[in-house]
């Protein structure tokens, strides 16, 4: 018989910890190679991770609410197996034991790589996850500093949302600290004569103390209060980080947003005359979504540096085209999976991988790489009703479009014989877009260049 040690895989880049939600698996189970045995939770998606061997568990190394290290073991596995080797979930590869020091080294060369003071994990007193420290490094938080933030993890560890609310405190201070200093300056400003009384000097200050009193008082958090009848709804995780992601985006992007009104009627059109043989031909329902997307990808060919991102004074252009596509789930939150390579997909392939994406996505089946590495991003508002909105940048993209509700408007037709009013399928496209690397000028191209597309649209195009 032989033990071995199941892995925590990667979960995509920059991820280096998750946490365990829920573990799949008891005790004395036995497993085989595939059958989902644990659900973690990282900043980006819940999922589950599957057994790479088969054989009965005969211990859990984390438990539920535990930090899981990515390259970590999180149970161990008892075989038929002679030798001992280790597991990596992974793609069902073995993996030498020094493959787990690999994973630490680099975990600890990116945490080192910065010149600021030295962190830490304290083995003996208090466990800091490689996150928490890397996020104490970048804001120069000391070690003495560190251990003094009151942690609400397992076991009192500091969580992610400890530290970001920490350091969001210490700037409150600092900047109250400057306002103070800025105030303390004002009474030497002040001319008053030195035979004054006391009283009068007295009164010269109480303006200033006024000032700061409020200044401290602004600084403060207001409590809250309800009235009437009224719900309180605490936010779900997921909830919470869509909250933290539009905020950092808003904070991140200087956003603009151009507006096109398109003329939909061949699209409209063509989708109603082969709908029925497309899901007959292919077992597919055809949507307006993948033909929005393949006019998208067409001019990005057309406008490639609207595929890129930024890294600080750097752009980094993008060769692969990942569209992002925004999926509401039935609970009201919304996640955002990627067609992968989405210009090399055929107008089948693409409802395809659409209509697969969705499906999982509505039934929380998605994979991590099903969400990672999007260079641009799409939103079809319009199943809502809506008309047009201003999209928030799905970050580190540089760029997001929404497609509005198709709806007849009469319309000015030009045709040879001069120009005739008539009933058109109309829709207006919305582009929002980062300004510090898109000017107006690439952003209003790319949104009409998109439109352009769709209005040319072959009504006789064929399906094969």
């Amino acid at each position: 018989m032989a033990k071995i040690e199941i892995l925590m895989p990667k979960m995509g880049e920059s991820i280096f910890e998750c946490t365990v939600l829920n573990w799949l698996k008891n005790l004395g189970d036995k497993v085989e190679i595939d059958d989902m045995i644990i659900e973690v939770a990282t900043d980006k998606i819940d999922t589950e991770v599957g057994s790479s061997h088969a054989g009965t568990i005969t211990e859990l190394l984390v438990q539920q609410g535990d930090i899981a290290v990515i390259g970590k073991p999180i149970c161990i596995i008892e075989t038929d197996e002679v030798e001992k080797t280790i597991i990596s979930p992974q793609k069902n590869e073995i993996v030498v034991e020094n493959a787990v020091k690999e994973i630490e080294t680099e975990v600890s060369n990116i945490i080192s790589s910065t010149q600021k003071p030295e962190l830490k994990s304290q083995g003996n007193s208090r466990f800091y996850s490689p996150l928490v420290l890397n996020i104490a490094q970048e804001e120069s938080i000391s070690q003495e500093e560190l251990n003094q933030i009151e942690g609400t993890g397992q076991e009192n560890r500091v969580t992610k949302e400890d530290i970001l609310l920490y350091v969001s405190k210490r700037k409150k201070l600092a900047q109250y600290a400057d306002n103070q200093t800025v105030v303390e300056e004002k009474p030497s400003q002040i001319s008053w004569n030195p035979s004054d009384d006391r009283s009068q000097q007295e009164t010269m200050v109480i303006p200033v103390a006024k000032v700061e009193q409020q200044q401290s008082t602004s600084n403060q958090q207001v409590p809250t209060t309800y009235s009437g009848n009224v719900e309180i709804i605490e936010m779900d995780r997921m909830r919470k980080m869509i909250a933290e992601r539009m905020v950092d985006s808003k904070r991140i992007s200087p956003h603009v947003t151009s507006f096109v009104e398109t003329d939909m009627t061949n699209i409209v059109l063509w989708r109603e005359r082969n709908k029925e043989l497309f899901k007959k031909e292919t077992g597919e329902n055809i949507t307006f979504t993948p033909l929005l997307i393949e006019a998208v990808v067409k001019a990005i060919k057309d406008f490639p540096m609207i595929n890129v991102q930024v890294d600080g004074n750097k752009i980094i252009k993008k060769g692969n085209i990942n569209i992002g596509m925004a999926v509401a789930l039935p609970n009201g939150n919304l996640i955002v999976p990627v067609i992968h390579n989405a210009d090399s997909l055929s107008l089948i392939g693409l409802t395809k991988k659409i209509n697969d994406l969705t499906n999982r996505a509505r039934n929380n089946k998605l994979k991590p790489e099903d969400l990672q590495d999007g260079t641009f991003t799409v939103s079809n508002i319009g199943t809502f009703g809506n008309i047009a909105g201003t999209p928030i940048i799905v970050q580190p993209q540089v760029a997001i479009m929404a497609f509005g509700v198709i709806q007849k408007k009469p319309a000015v037709i030009e045709t040879p014989q001069g120009d005739l009013l008539g009933i058109r399928q109309k829709m207006i496209i919305s582009h929002s877009y980062d300004h510090r690397v898109v000017d107006g000028s690439l952003g209003g191209q790319f949104v009409k260049k998109v439109s352009d597309y769709l209005e040319i649209f072959d009504l006789e195009r064929k399906l094969f």
